[in-house]
């Protein structure tokens, strides 16, 4: 767990199964930041992967917690430059359909002022490999989006293959329960049957401005 996201990482993958983190309005900040170094995770006992695993693979380094949303302080800023919190990504998607998401996630901040986010890739056996810690590659990335400002709990989950594609972001919506059969993840075990009978059964799309 660090300060401003926790993550479970899987050895066998060498990157997070997920990441969560709290997103706030008043951390949507556009404060200079000077870009550190990719460096291993000090909390990762088994180590993450060196960043040099992805040098020359032809994949980018895709943060899993965007460092833009993190620019309100330079700790913040730079605890997503563990390399822990990136997984190897295709650049047009990471520039792209990737980015477009992160970007309606601060929007979607912005309005609502506060949300929680769930992240990663989608791991799984047989995937490309990179480096010489043998990185996988996801073919899919996922991210959950919660929120809790209104009387009943409301969450958006996506799916999106690691290319880029020019649908809009509605395309890729999955019921949290397809995602956590993909993933073989229960993401939020500790709330109660109704909780997640009323959150994870179904895609809701309403209170969500696209």
């Amino acid at each position: 767990m660090h300060e401003y996201y926790m993550l479970s990482y899987s050895e066998e993958h060498e990157q997070a199964e997920w990441l969560a983190y709290e997103l706030k309005k008043e951390q949507l900040t556009l404060d200079d930041r000077k870009r550190p170094y990719f460096i291993e995770d000090p909390k990762v006992r088994s180590k993450s992967a060196d960043w040099r695993n992805y040098k020359g693979s032809g994949f980018d380094r895709g943060h899993l917690c965007p460092a833009g949303d993190r620019r309100f302080s330079k700790l913040a800023y730079n605890e997503t430059f563990y390399t822990s919190n990136i997984a190897p990504q295709d650049r047009d998607f990471n520039a792209g359909l990737w980015n477009r998401l992160e970007m309606k996630v601060r929007s979607w901040c912005k309005q609502h002022g506060h949300l929680y986010v769930i992240t990663g890739g989608i791991l799984e056996d047989g995937l490309q490999e990179i480096g010489e810690e043998d990185v996988d590659v996801p073919n899919y990335f996922y991210k959950i989006v919660c929120r809790f400002d209104g009387k009943r709990p409301k969450a958006l989950a996506f799916i999106m293959p690691n290319r880029e594609f020019g649908k809009p972001l509605e395309g890729f919506l999955v019921s949290v329960d397809e995602l956590e059969k993909r993933t073989g993840i229960d993401f939020f075990y500790q709330q109660s049957q109704e909780w997640q009978q009323t959150v994870e059964s179904k895609v809701r799309t309403n209170g969500w401005d696209f």
